[in-house]
């Protein structure tokens, strides 16, 4: 009966840990988080978000409670008839990510039986009713049923949540031990209601081997069928004891292992075995022993083999407590660390200093233009800012902003802006009707058609500059111009540019031309963007050469 009660309390704890797993826990731990932080700690806390102590505060963490059923069995004089129902209930609290300290009151009941005959039994008075005259009347089979409560200080280490590859495990394996007490109470099978039981048909023999039995099946159907199971004789008792509410107590030391496994951030399922060990040989109500080592019936002899207590179980552990972190044994303490390194939030890291040494803000190894002058003003590469695109950085252009009509600049940034059109036109005729008809009879010559934004000249390009090359080597008194179009944009101006300048490096270095028979014309209006033409330029004034207009959007063949 109190078996059962035990286990409808088990029960509803059990209904009462499932419906709590969809509460929210506490789960991770943040270690900057004040609030888990007890107040006696927070100066080692406050120092440490300072980074003036290198190791934060122990945070507060949750109590423990657990509640566990399984099988219990005593280990002695008397063979254990089967495992008895156990329980108990534990607290249980974390002093450091390792070591806790856990109190548990247990439970346990539980019978055993001999199969052999026993015929000693003078100095148990449980078997009293069986002596006769100082003698014993017959055989007799050793029985007990006991109850034992438990309670235990102990000791607890885990063994699995110091990890260097991982974050955390949902499961923890420990070790504990402890000291404690417990108290029994003993009762033996000896009496039909007031009657002794009548043994002498469970048949045994005695043989030159010792004591022969019949077949243990039969034993056991034999016992049941005469035994009535009342437990209703004390057993053998020791007088010297102690008692605690009427019962006789014992001192026990407890140890054991056990494993975790996390179900949610406040519940955990455990499997564990203990075992306590008393200074008594009494928990199986039966001290005394036959001496089968000198196989003499009816010798005694006193045991020395203290009883001992086993409860394997399997419980359910409850995390409780707010404002706490969840039980330390659950946490990795080298999760800070390993975050820090991996991704530093509270780390103080120093500033770096990365080298500049042209001192324009660009650290070297992004700066494309390393020795720009003290004070000049640069762009995000480091380049000198060209406000105009005209090809003189700002430092040293005399004329920051130039009309884009008014480049090609001097040296010094400074544009010539073309005069109106009627005029140009005017003092070009007036420059033609006066200057001597030209000498040169070098004839029609070519233009040459490029491929959209390229400066490359193909072969056809080179074949056609081979002839144009010749035909200025029969004709030493005539001059060429070469004229590029298109000036919208600085983009176009420049490929004009590079088209113009690819044509006359040519005639020049592949073809051995004088530079001074070639005037350089680029940007021109009224042409194809991607045409180039050659025309007599004899009797003509035009610059023979003309720097890059925007040289840093210079393409090249």
């Amino acid at each position: 009966m109190a078996s059962k009660k035990y286990l409808s309390l088990v029960g509803l704890l059990c209904l009462w840990a499932f419906s709590s797993l969809a509460q929210t826990g506490t789960g991770g731990y943040d270690v900057l988080d004040s609030s888990v932080i007890p107040s006696k700690r927070l100066p080692q806390h406050s120092q440490f978000l300072a980074n003036e102590y290198a190791f934060p505060a122990l945070p507060r963490n949750q109590w423990e409670l657990g509640v566990k059923i399984g099988a219990f069995s005593i280990s002695g004089d008397v063979r254990s008839r089967f495992p008895g129902f156990g329980a108990a209930v534990h607290v249980r609290k974390a002093l450091g990510y390792v070591f806790s300290l856990r109190g548990e009151l247990g439970y346990g009941n539980t019978k055993g039986l001999n199969f052999q005959p026993s015929y000693n039994i003078t100095k148990n008075p449980a078997w009293a009713d069986y002596i006769v005259g100082g003698i014993p009347s017959s055989q007799v089979f050793y029985n007990y049923k006991s109850t034992v409560w438990d309670l235990s200080l102990q000791g607890v280490a885990t063994l699995t949540n110091i990890r260097f590859h991982k974050h955390k495990s949902s499961f923890n394996v420990y070790v504990f031990g402890g000291i404690g007490g417990l108290i029994y109470d003993t009762k033996v099978d000896a009496l039909n209601g007031n009657t002794p039981y009548d043994f002498s048909g469970i048949i045994s023999t005695w043989g030159p081997s010792g004591f022969q039995y019949s077949d243990r099946k039969d034993i056991k159907s034999d016992l049941k069928d005469l035994m009535d199971g009342e437990y209703e004789t004390e057993g053998q008792g020791d007088n010297s004891q102690p008692e605690v509410f009427g019962e006789p107590f014992k001192p026990i030391l407890t140890t054991g292992a056990g494993v975790q496994f996390k179900l949610s951030p406040k519940i955990s399922l455990g499997i564990e075995d203990r075992i306590n060990i008393t200074k008594s040989d009494l928990l199986d109500g039966q001290q005394w022993q036959e001496n089968d080592a000198n196989q003499i019936p009816r010798a005694t002899a006193q045991t020395r083999d203290y009883d001992i207590t086993n409860f394997l179980s399997v419980g359910l552990n409850f995390s409780l407590g707010s404002k706490a972190v969840e039980p330390l044994w659950w946490l990795n303490p080298l999760d800070y660390a390993y975050n820090e390194v991996n991704k530093p939030r509270h780390m103080k890291l120093p500033k770096p200093v990365l080298d500049d040494a042209d001192g324009d803000g660009v650290t070297d190894q992004f700066d494309n233009e390393p020795n720009t002058p003290a004070g000049a003003p640069v762009d995000t590469h480091g380049v000198s800012r060209d406000t105009d695109g005209d090809g003189v950085p700002d430092y040293k252009d005399k004329e920051l902003i130039t009309p884009t009509q008014c480049q090609p600049v001097d040296a010094d940034g400074v544009g010539k802006c073309p005069e109106p059109a009627c005029c140009e036109e005017l003092r070009n005729y007036i420059r033609d009707s006066m200057q001597p008809k030209s000498t040169c009879n070098i004839g029609d010559l070519p233009s040459l058609n490029f491929k959209a934004r390229s400066v490359a000249l193909t072969n056809d390009h080179k074949a056609l500059l081979a002839n144009v090359a010749q035909r200025l080597r029969d004709n030493p008194n005539c001059k060429i111009a070469v004229i590029g179009y298109c000036a919208s944009s600085k983009a176009e101006q420049q490929l004009s540019w590079d088209r113009v300048n690819a044509i006359i490096n040519h005639l020049v270095e592949k073809e051995g031309i004088s530079a001074d028979r070639f005037i350089f014309e680029y940007g021109k209006e009224g042409g194809d963007c991607n045409t180039v033409d050659l025309q007599d330029g004899t009797g003509r004034e035009g610059p023979t050469t003309v720097p890059a207009p925007h040289p840093n959007l210079r393409r090249r063949g």
